[in-house]
């Protein structure tokens, strides 16, 4: 029997590229859960923790803490979790179940973390999303290409991102590549679907939030106190505007992808697929702006050289916003590449362990298939 309120956790690193946690996708069960829970609790690990069973987390402990709260669905977070799920977690917890995505997650020695409360019937299990894996993040940063961007596609692309990291023994259906297919019912999942109320503070933020970061969290949430009632909306520019002002392979991340990682920021409220580089003043009346917002990052010039903010700053809406994180994409990038030797043994070594995993599964049937032929006989 449940407990009343209903509670679930759902266990992870936190939002960590190294770990696997810094992907839109595992947003979408924390979305449904959220929907059937009255209440939802995150239990994050230490980097400890981390970096002893998985590999080295991208993000610092206290980044990915706070990213985990500006999810807007999560209810309660546990910092310093550990990382192998037990009874007597769950119960310090109040937590009636567990929720895993359909991979393992194994420990240093290779043992399901999820054993205990797998027996003990307390573990709940949801699809994995299809379309971006932490492998797939990784090789786009490494190989520098564009094939990822939402009007691309190139073969040799996803080989090389599908053979990032592989052991020599195969390849485990848990680690790897697949494409993402965008649907309107995942933007649905995520859209809040409110609307402008009287009184609101309509406030337009535009840019690439490319590897969505707690240097993006800061800055909306600091846009968000600028009002007791702020509604803000988000505009995110095209694959091949990014491209045309960041250069090299930016964006990291689709628009697609994009998308959903912004949406499932607290502090926003709509996004803008698509958004015009230059903000004018079309823009400005049709969504009723009553602010418009930038950080302290550069701010390039549109392709005929004008000032995409010209139009607000002449009507004395722009507000330049300071939320005292410097940290950007590319930070985020160099970050990356500074282990990326490590990343790619990380690959390896979880792979090696899901295969003997899968290896010892196949010969538990296949031991079992002889025993139901035998007792035929």
């Amino acid at each position: 029997m449940l407990r009343d309120p209903m509670l679930a956790h759902t266990q992870g690193s936190g939002i960590s590229i190294g770990t696997g946690r810094k992907k839109w996708c595992n947003f979408i069960p924390i979305k449904i859960l959220h929907y059937f829970m009255n209440k939802l609790c995150i239990l994050c690990h230490y980097r400890s923790e981390i970096s002893k069973h998985k590999g080295p987390p991208v993000f610092t402990q206290a980044e990915r803490y706070k990213m985990v709260r500006a999810i807007k669905w999560v209810d309660e977070i546990v910092e310093g979790a550990p990382y192998v799920t037990t009874l007597e977690t769950l119960d310090k917890y109040i937590c009636d179940f567990c929720v895993h995505g359909d991979d393992i997650t194994l420990t240093v020695d290779g043992k399901d973390t999820y054993e205990e409360v797998k027996k003990s019937g307390r573990y709940r299990e949801c699809k994995r999303t299809q379309g971006v894996s932490t492998t797939d993040l990784v090789g786009r940063m490494l190989l520098m290409t564009k094939a990822h961007h939402s009007n691309t596609g190139s073969s040799d692309y996803q080989q090389h991102t599908d053979n990032f990291g592989r052991g020599p023994k195969g390849h485990s259906p848990w680690t790897g590549v697949s494409q993402f297919l965008q649907t309107s019912q995942k933007i649905i999942q995520f859209a809040s679907g409110k609307e402008p109320q009287p009184g609101d503070t309509i406030i337009y933020v535009a840019g690439a939030f490319d590897l969505f970061h707690i240097g993006h969290v800061d800055f909306l949430e600091a846009v968000y106190k600028l009002s007791d009632k702020p509604y803000v909306i988000v505009g995110l520019h095209f694959d091949q505007e990014v491209n045309r002002y960041k250069g090299k392979n930016y964006p990291i991340m689709n628009v697609h992808e994009r998308t959903l990682s912004v949406l499932a920021c607290r502090y926003v409220s709509e996004v803008v697929i698509g958004a015009p580089y230059t903000v004018s003043k079309d823009l400005l009346d049709h969504f009723k702006v009553d602010l418009v917002c930038h950080g302290k990052t550069e701010v390039f010039p549109d392709r005929d050289g004008s000032d995409p903010y010209a139009v607000p700053r002449r009507k004395g809406i722009l507000r330049i916003v300071d939320s005292g994180n410097s940290l950007t994409t590319d930070d985020i990038v160099q970050r990356i590449i500074k282990n990326r030797l490590l990343f790619e043994a990380r690959n390896q070594k979880k792979e090696a362990k899901e295969m003997a995993v899968i290896q010892a599964m196949k010969r538990r049937e296949e031991e079992k298939s002889k025993e139901r032929a035998q007792a035929v006989l």
